[in-house]
């Protein structure tokens, strides 16, 4: 168990960038507009291979306890009651305020070990700084500017310090058979609640106002004896309607969050259908070659007819993926999660499966028997043998001769029967095709002497035969 530090302090003060500056990451999203950071996000400060820290980045206290501030507010005080060491933030440039104080008040009742950090130090008389914050009555503070990495070092030093030895955060790990699941989708369809149904907590903040979720964040959880690191993403949108910078860098974290999934979970909003917007953030985990569950969320709240025509609708626009499953659930109320996991495995065992040289050509073997490439122009590809390409998605190098004139629908053919053959559920089925390159191919034909004679000769005979 890691010492865990908080970082809190009203919006825009810095926090974000902080935590970017001590984890030496880019993992916080910052922008210079209060409000960017909403949920707790965990990253580690690692000094060296027996030091470190756990830090947990808030979203900015506005005062507020209603709507988002107010979620966001409570997300902030969660973490400041499970942390070790409260970094207390504040702006040196604006000074102290009444909501600074409003803060402090707070962090005084919650009785935890805090640190005053005055930032945005740079280019700023410490002295004059220094005095406006000594009502506050802490025996330490200290001057930083997180933005150009001023005071870093003495910042740490001091955390070390006043940390005990072990503390309340658990490192997130790299086990490699943890499960790493993305719950992506469009805006406002239900992912930081199933999220938070899932982990049994208020992890996330949901909220119906779209765009709640503007950054990835991910947590470790245990279920049934396996291990999974669920990862809540902000909503994708269509690139036409995505206006604000902040947005256009939450969207960069979420396509980052489905390159680095082994299962991607797509929801989808059971009231609405399969929308434009579905199919834009379907086609981004195509792209990344992921894993692929569909869940159907809010399927609760559907009458019987309404059932009937959601699942027609399903069936016709998401025929082109028939090969993930589709799940129906209620994150609201918990039905379905059962099933839901059960997808999420088969999809994971598929795409992670490992796939012997030899039962793959007999696969291959078996294919071309049952339906040979078609003559295209008097032309006929023939595949001599495939071996294994790779796992997440399945890939399978297939090498051979005239290939580049193999139709699409055999290569359809062949993704299909592999996936039948091989019980693949859930995952895309990738085929590269490689032809043997012909070595003499743009090569000019350079005779030798003894070659050049005998053909002057040969020249000659045909001249006086005529």
């Amino acid at each position: 168990m890691l010492p865990l530090v908080a970082l809190v302090g009203r919006p825009n003060v810095g926090k974000s960038t902080l935590f970017n500056a001590m984890t030496r990451s880019r993992d916080a999203l910052v922008h210079d507009q209060p409000g960017v950071t909403r949920d707790r996000h965990y990253g580690i400060c690692r000094l060296n291979e027996d030091t470190s820290f756990a830090l947990v980045d808030t979203g900015g206290i506005a005062g507020e306890e209603e709507g988002l501030a107010g979620a966001t507010a409570r997300q902030a005080r969660a973490a400041a009651a499970e942390a070790d060491l409260v970094l207390f933030i504040v702006d040196g440039r604006e000074g102290a305020s009444a909501l600074d104080d409003e803060i402090l008040r707070w962090l005084r009742k919650t009785d935890r070990p805090t640190l005053l950090v005055i930032n945005k130090m740079d280019g700023m008389d410490e002295t004059t700084v220094l005095a406006d914050f000594a009502r506050y009555g802490f025996s330490d503070m200290l001057a930083i500017s997180a933005a150009h990495r001023q005071g870093i070092d003495d910042l740490v030093d001091e955390v070390l310090q006043r940390l005990p030895e072990q503390g309340a955060a658990e490192e997130l790990d790299t086990d490699p058979n943890r499960v790493r699941i993305a719950f992506v989708g469009r805006p406002n369809v239900g992912k930081s609640t199933l999220v938070n149904r899932l982990l049994g907590e208020e992890r996330m903040i949901a909220s119906e106002v779209p765009g709640t979720t503007r950054d990835s964040i991910a947590v470790d959880l245990e279920r049934g004896g396996r291990q999974y690191r669920l990862v809540d993403t902000a909503g994708l949108r269509r690139k036409a309607r995505v206006e604000e910078a902040v947005e256009k860098f939450s969207i960069i974290k979420t396509l980052q969050a489905i390159e680095q999934c082994q299962v991607a979970v797509l929801l989808i909003d059971a009231t609405e259908g399969v929308t434009d917007q579905d199919a834009s953030v379907l086609g981004a985990i195509l792209d990344a070659g992921r894993a692929l569950v569909v869940a159907v969320n809010k399927w609760d709240g559907l009458t019987t007819y309404q059932r009937d025509q959601t699942e027609a609708l399903l069936s016709r626009k998401l025929s082109f993926v028939e090969w993930a499953e589709a799940v129906r659930i209620s994150a609201k109320h918990g039905s379905g999660l059962l099933e839901l996991f059960k997808a999420i495995h088969r999809a994971h065992a598929s795409a992670t499966k490992e796939f012997g040289t030899s039962e793959v050509n007999k696969a291959l073997e078996v294919a071309y028997e049952t339906n040979p490439p078609p003559s295209i122009r008097g032309h006929v590809s023939k595949l001599r043998y495939v071996h294994p390409g790779g796992s997440n998605p399945p890939t399978f190098i297939v090498h051979g001769t005239r290939l580049k004139v193999l139709p699409e629908s055999y290569k359809r053919y062949l993704e299909n029967f592999f996936r039948k053959r091989f019980k693949l559920v859930g995952t895309p089925v990738q085929f590269i095709f490689r032809e043997g390159s012909n070595p003499y191919e743009g090569k000019k034909n350079v005779l030798t002497e003894r070659q050049i004679a005998k053909k002057r000769r040969l020249i000659k005979h045909v001249k006086r035969g005529k």
